[in-house]
């Protein structure tokens, strides 16, 4: 099993931390910051909690005002360049200054290139709207990637373990703004943080997403990418209109033969196999987006579909095969419980066969 990621916040390298601190501002208390982290408060937090600790940290023993701080902090956070591990140097900015509108933004722009302030970033948004998504629609069209990247990925409506954007939930134009900048960005890192973005949109406002993804796919290869991503959720929950940009809509004329699980049962921590046959009964070819579902049973007995991709394919007409396996092993994302589960073939959307069987 992996090491929990709160653990990459060492002794050896909050040292090294210190020590860089201190080579750039000769009055920093590096005991007092180092002693910090013998506490029972270090050592129960988790993530989250150690990447404010160590902020809180620099704040207190560097002793000096918020603007002062940063000249010291964004020359050192060049040293580290130490990708998620330096993100303690956004969130000084989001948890002392809040009050200092402009010095905040341009040391985010600058912490962003070795870390990411999409977190960071977000309480300015909610404290600041009109002027801070002014300040990302400048950023949009900056040379630097990881400051185009912040743009976007920094106002998602709704970034995982990020502070939600309720204004965007609500009204997502001031980021759809953004995206059309970003659209034809020749960085993939850029495009798929586009991507994701219209994502989170699609689960509150789908029909824009749909018109929006119509009026961009088939103008690039930059821009087919990103609506392939941006509609993903649409996609598998079979939304014909979503289906129709890629010609997935119509299940007429293909059938599901023959799915075969390798056991009915089977204990958590293993593997199901599974096989099946697709029938296209035309004499013509038809674009197909096939998958595969299960329905997991929940710790209250209900069931919860997920839905996995299988096949993006022009299908001949006659019979294809398939062969698959799911794992049943518990995640931290997911924790599987006994009982009757069920797996789905889909064909553009539609369920075409089912079988059920049993975790025990």
């Amino acid at each position: 099993m992996a090491e929990p990621l709160k653990f990459m916040f060492s002794d050896e390298k909050l040292r090294s931390l210190a020590k860089h601190i201190e080579s750039e501002y000769k009055d920093f208390d590096r005991v007092k910051f180092l002693t910090k982290f013998k506490s029972d408060e270090w050592k129960s937090a988790e993530l989250k909690a150690r990447v404010r600790f160590i902020a809180a940290a620099m704040h207190d023993c560097i002793s000096l005002k918020y603007e002062d701080a940063l000249t010291v902090l964004i020359p050192v956070s060049e040293r580290v360049a130490a990708g998620y591990f330096s993100i303690f140097f956004p969130d000084f900015v989001e948890q002392f200054g809040q009050e200092h509108w402009q010095a905040s933004m341009n040391a985010l722009s600058e912490f962003t290139k070795t870390s990411s302030a999409e977190f960071a970033i977000r309480p300015f948004i909610v404290k600041y709207p009109d002027k801070t998504m002014k300040q990302m629609l400048k950023w949009s069209s900056h040379k630097n990637v990881h400051i185009r990247r912040l743009s976007s990925e920094g106002c998602r409506p709704r970034l995982p373990w990020g502070l939600r954007l309720n204004n965007f939930v609500v009204n997502p134009e001031p980021v759809i703004e953004i995206l059309e900048k970003l659209k034809s960005d020749p960085e993939l890192y850029v495009r798929k943080s586009v991507a994701n973005n219209l994502n989170d949109i699609s689960k509150d406002h789908p029909e824009l997403v749909i018109e929006l993804a119509k009026s961009w796919f088939g103008k690039s290869d930059e821009t087919d990418w990103i609506v392939r991503h941006a509609l993903r959720t649409l996609l598998k929950q079979g939304n014909k209109k979503a289906l129709s940009i890629f010609g997935h809509h119509d299940a007429k004329g293909i059938e599901v033969r023959n799915l075969k699980l390798d056991k009915k049962k089977l204990r958590i921590g293993e593997t199901l196999a599974f096989r099946f046959e697709v029938h296209n009964t035309k004499t013509k070819s038809q674009e197909t987006r096939i998958e595969f579902a299960v329905d997991y049973r929940k710790a209250n007995g209900s069931a919860s579909r997920k839905v996995f991709q299988i096949s993006r394919t022009t299908l001949s007409s006659g019979l294809t095969s398939f062969n698959r396996t799911q794992r049943f092993t518990d995640f931290t994302t997911r924790k599987h419980y006994p009982g009757d589960h069920a797996i789905h073939i889909l064909v553009n959307g539609e369920v075409k066969s089912t079988e059920k069987f049993q975790l025990v």
